[in-house]
């Protein structure tokens, strides 16, 4: 749990969340980082200049009160473009650039980009090495382990990025070709362990502490991304970060936690997450995570966002809760005060009948979603 240092950049812990579209917006990652998380990457902005001022990417780029250090990760499938997209990014206040390499998206890779640049090795060089002499900033690299199972070339990829001037590699141990399916592996991230120097971050299906152990002890990883498991339990990380501490015991623990930001870096404050937290507690984070949304987006867009968050959280609670029950009126909800009304409704039952179900509350810091 020491501090991570990635170039210049000092990270407070080794716990990341993951970019992930669609999710890592604005509110979510800086109520992650509120819950624990070391690091919190942006939504992955298209390095391609005519969207560059559409709505999306300038709410991608938004990191107004945010708590540094900002990553922000760019895809895209031009050397040029991925270099002038980060310079932009690093403009506009972007600490870490983080190269999208790993999305499986077809609409992605129909383009090139993302996982499908690890067909063409030769491009993968020049486009990081573009990106490195772009920008003074640390630029990192998220992959995958190959486009198929048939052809993973990990090994390779981290090769060229460790050539290219790269400060850190991320590797979610499935293939393109895999998608979401199956297990993540992680026997390719022990073999580049052996051959590579960079700070090394695991990613794929970690979303316990026991996993995080697992994962860490069988790559020599020096830290755990988390992407799914962190959909409706943004304090996933502080949980685990605790659970983490008492496994080391206190030989391992950091003896002070060194402050080598600038003086005007606005601090991130971890707040403490109960071992088994309580309805009330996650009611508390949901509608502080939803007023986010809110005052982010306006309240039309918040509410209409705030839904799928909402399903995650409820799926979250499991189905003991009678969550469920309460999904389809929470899903057509309209307005802001409508959505909080029912929710708060919905969590003073749950709490009242949180006795008859003692040993539910333990249920909500494991999980994979």
């Amino acid at each position: 749990m020491a501090p991570l240092r990635i170039g210049s950049v000092s990270i407070p812990n080794r716990l990341f969340l993951a970019p992930m579209a669609g999710v890592t917006d604005q509110p979510f990652r800086t109520l992650c980082r509120a819950l624990g998380a070391g690091l919190a990457v942006s939504e992955m902005v298209s390095a391609n200049p005519a969207l560059r001022g559409t709505r999306k990417s300038r709410e991608r780029r938004d990191h107004q009160g945010e708590p540094r250090p900002i990553a922000v990760q760019i895809a895209g499938a031009d050397p040029q473009q991925m270099a002038e997209a980060a310079r932009d990014n690093v403009d506009r206040g972007a600490e870490l650039i983080d190269i999208n390499l790993g999305c499986p998206a077809r609409k992605v890779c129909k383009i090139a980009a993302g996982s499908a640049l690890l067909r063409d090795e030769v491009l993968v060089g020049r486009l990081l090495e573009a990106v490195v002499r772009a920008v003074e900033v640390p630029v990192t690299l998220k992959t995958r382990t190959g486009w198929s199972p048939h052809t993973r070339n990990l090994p390779r990829i981290a090769a060229i990025a460790e050539a290219s001037g790269i400060s850190l590699i991320s590797v979610h141990g499935r293939t393109r070709a895999c998608g979401y399916r199956g297990e993540a592996e992680f026997e390719s991230l022990a073999g580049i362990r052996a051959q590579c120097a960079l700070p090394l971050v695991a990613n794929g299906d970690i979303d316990s502490p026991a996993k995080a152990l697992q994962v860490l002890n069988a790559t020599g990883a020096d830290a755990i991304m988390i992407g799914r498991a962190a959909l409706g339990r943004p304090w996933i990380f502080g949980a685990m970060a605790t659970a983490l501490r008492a496994i080391a015991g206190p030989e391992h623990r950091p003896s002070s936690r060194p402050n080598d930001r600038p003086s005007d870096t606005p601090s991130a404050p971890t707040r403490e997450v109960p071992s088994a937290p309580s309805s009330a507690w996650i009611g508390a984070i949901l509608m502080e995570h939803l007023d986010r949304l809110y005052r982010f987006y306006g309240e039309p867009r918040g509410v209409l966002i705030a839904r799928k968050h909402i399903g995650w959280y409820l799926r979250a609670l499991g189905p003991e809760t009678g969550a469920e029950h309460w999904r389809s009126r929470l899903m057509t909800a309209t307005a802001a005060a409508e959505q909080q009304a029912l929710l708060r409704e919905y969590f003073q039952q749950d709490a009242d009948a949180a006795t008859e179900r003692p040993c539910a509350a333990s249920s909500r810091t494991g999980g994979s979603h």
